[in-house]
């Protein structure tokens, strides 16, 4: 079905053109549209694009004010469906549009020329490499002083003002300069609709001059235009179900592992319905954790090589045909490259391409029409599962604390996992988290969202701003490392703004644990804070905040009741105080490996 953007008409393009109409309706619009509607101070490009974003399901904005997008703001917030929300920082205004586009399938920032366009691309960057459409925009310069040679502010003291634009090429997949009114409303509609088509970033300039000035381009009602559905070849589709049923129905026991592209494929019920149609067992990769079922009846847990949950990497191991939905395989998913698989027992499905094995490769075949065929032409074989059943033992429960015995990390998760449900949401931030907390086991409807490709540490402070901003009915529960917090703390300000009621469980340790596992030395170490007296005083008795330290078991169960209880209307702020050496044991593993991966010497030449 095409999606919408523009009015509700269900009129469509007379072309497959994705973008502005063609220049002739242009003409037929401008010729038509009444000189009211035209100086109407709704049709400018800041109402224009304010509407657009509405249109596509953003209703909140991530910014950060500066001189040349201060008049684009006022717009913003005239169209009655936005809500423009000030973040401390440009990185954190990006990361919450990430967060954001993790919930609602798109999310944006605005920020000014080049102090700010700079700050945010980091953020844009991260959300490149999760393949998040996410939509970037920048207030830049007066449209009169391109190419005069001039010296502008907020820049790098050059008359060239193409840096931001050069910076920005890398990690958006398309990039609009609108320094003028006749080409604007194609440019900013091409943005968006490529942001939706690709799944990735667009950055969007716009001269602060214009932002005000009515064009009867932007009319009240914008012209409507589809983004026409990709679709598969249909040879190539029959093909690859084909050569894949042929492999997978010779299997003894076969398996399914879902990936985190499954994501940007729009392919997760697709991806079930195969499970059920095969009854094969499932696994997923740790960076596609949250977007399968775990209540389904063959999930057998994350497949991380040697760090993977119990009995889950002996299972898909010792398959004999393993077919991965939408895979990334980097040092960090196949730690430190050591996973124990076989190009030829393979099917590998990408959003738009499926390679079997050693054998084809097929392209043009969308990876949802691909799962949905494929069930239909499997045989069913559940002995993969069955022996996973035969050999799963339950895991183990930590040892009981000693009264006011200091608090252990697996005591701490442990009760974690008792405050999941269908109303919660998980955001776990880079480091030893990223091992605990994929050893949750997520129940029907609960959250669960980390970067694992990009991994920036500080990501999941703005990440669960715009998360829970993006769905206020889940109460957001974030598990942040000392390290990480201390890059990003600023916009715990802006959740209080929101009158967010997010749990942030911050794990002191002393340091940067995740690399300490990998190299250590004493940059590791940092500063210690007093993170609850910081929370307080940003708090500064300004909207609903809790903050609590614990040390021990008994304590921290009084903090849990008390957040989820008389202040479950509250941000909850639990400090957690932690050994410096209390890891998890995957990370003592994955930590090894991945520093074997880093330090293996050069090629002979």
């Amino acid at each position: 079905m095409d999606i919408k953007i523009g009015s509700l008409d269900t009129c469509k393009p007379t072309s497959n053109d994705v973008g502005s109409p063609p220049k002739s309706a242009v003409a037929t619009l401008q010729n038509s549209v009444s000189p009211t509607v035209i100086n109407s101070p709704e049709a400018t490009i800041g109402r224009h694009l304010a509407r657009r974003l509405v249109q596509i399901g953003v209703t909140d904005v991530f910014s950060v004010p500066g001189d040349f997008n201060l008049t684009l703001l006022d717009h913003l917030i005239a169209e009655p469906g936005l809500n423009l929300i000030g973040c401390c920082n440009e990185l954190n205004a990006g990361y919450a549009a990430d967060g954001y586009a993790r919930s609602r399938g798109v999310g944006a920032c605005v920020v000014t020329f080049t102090v700010g366009g700079l700050s945010v691309l980091n953020a844009i960057a991260g959300a490149y490499s999760e393949n998040l459409p996410l939509i970037c925009i920048v207030g830049g310069p007066n449209s009169n002083d391109y190419g005069t040679n001039r010296i502008l502010h907020h820049t790098i003291g050059l008359p060239d003002f193409s840096q931001e634009l050069r910076c920005f090429q890398t990690v958006t997949c398309y990039q609009a300069v609108v320094n003028n009114l006749e080409d604007a409303h194609e440019l900013i509609d091409t943005a968006i609709s490529t942001a939706l088509k690709e799944c990735k970033p667009v950055y969007i300039s716009i001269s602060c001059n214009l932002s005000a000035i009515p064009h009867p381009t932007f009319s009240r009602d914008p012209v409507p235009f589809s983004l026409s559905p990709k679709l598969s070849n249909k040879m190539g589709l029959e093909a690859a179900v084909e050569a894949t049923a042929e492999l997978l129905n010779k299997a003894v026991k076969p398996v399914l592992v879902g990936g985190p592209k499954l994501r940007v494929a729009k392919a997760c019920e697709a991806f079930v319905e195969l499970v059920d149609a095969s009854g094969y067992a499932l696994a997923v990769m740790p960076s596609a954790k949250g977007l399968v079922p775990e209540h389904h009846p063959h999930f057998i847990g994350t497949y991380w090589g040697a760090v993977s949950t119990a009995f889950c990497s002996e299972i898909v191991e010792s398959a004999d045909a393993y077919l991965f939905a939408g895979p990334i395989f980097n040092d960090y998913s196949s730690v430190g490259y050591s996973l124990l698989l076989k190009k030829e027992k393979a099917i590998i499905v990408q959003p738009d391409r499926v390679v079997v094995a050693n054998g084809p490769a097929f392209g043009c075949v969308l990876m949802k029409d691909f799962l949905r065929e494929l069930a239909k032409s499997l045989k069913r074989n559940n002995t993969a599962y069955e022996n996973y059943h035969r050999i799963f033992v339950p895991e183990g429960h930590p040892l009981k604390s000693a009264p006011k015995e200091p608090l252990r990390v697996n005591v701490l998760f442990q009760h974690i996992q008792k405050m999941l449900s269908s109303e919660t949401a998980v955001i776990a931030e880079t480091g030893d988290s990223w091992f605990n907390c994929q050893k949750l086991k997520l129940p029907r409807g609960c959250g669960y969202e980390f970067q694992m490709q990009y991994g920036s540490i500080g990501w999941s402070v703005g990440a669960t701003l715009g998360y829970a901003q993006a769905v206020p009915e889940k109460r957001v529960i974030a598990c942040i490392g000392d390290g990480s917090f201390q890059v990003t703390a600023q916009d715990v300000s802006t959740m209080l703004r929101c009158g967010q009621n997010t749990i942030i469980f911050l794990i002191n340790n002393g340091g940067y644990t995740i690399e300490v596992e990998i190299h250590d030395g004493p940059y590791n170490v940092i500063k210690n804070w007093n993170y609850t007296g910081l929370v307080d005083a940003i708090h500064n008795g300004e909207g609903k905040c809790w903050t609590a330290k614990v040390f021990c078991e008994e304590e921290l169960i009084e903090a849990i009741d008390m957040a989820t209880g008389a202040k479950k209307d509250c941000l909850c702020f639990i400090e957690v105080i932690a050994h410096k050496d209390d890891t998890s044991k995957e990370l003592l593993e994955w930590g090894s490996r991945v520093s074997a991966a880093n330090s293996r010497p050069p090629n002979p030449q």
